[in-house]
């Protein structure tokens, strides 16, 4: 599991864009589950978006199919990463950064 802050600006509309970039990204329907959406795409069995505090960050929970062949992994993980890079509104070297010092804000 893993929390991702979501940029500035970007909050207000994170639940209809979040699901919108999962049917964009993925091409899957994702199901309402209690907490979250939730789909399952190529090398993930299970790929869990719920919603940190106030809107402010996005909890991502996956589950990797282990069996699956290079090149459906390879996809998936480029379809995961443009996912989050459109509902995180940073890119994969600005979340980085992030991780590695905490966000100021």
């Amino acid at each position: 599991m893993q929390e991702y802050p979501i940029k500035r600006g970007l909050t207000k509309d994170l639940e209809t864009r979040a699901v919108a970039e999962l049917k964009a990204c993925f091409g899957a329907e994702p199901q309402k589950t209690a907490k979250g959406y939730q789909i399952k795409f190529g090398a993930l069995k299970r790929l869990d978006v719920t919603f940190g505090a106030g809107l402010k960050s996005v909890i991502i929970d996956t589950e990797s199919d282990i069996s699956a062949a290079d090149d459906v992994i390879i996809d998936t993980n480029k379809r995961f990463r443009k996912y989050l890079d459109a509902v995180t509104g940073f890119s994969t070297k600005e979340r980085v950064k992030r991780a590695k010092t905490p966000a100021e804000e």
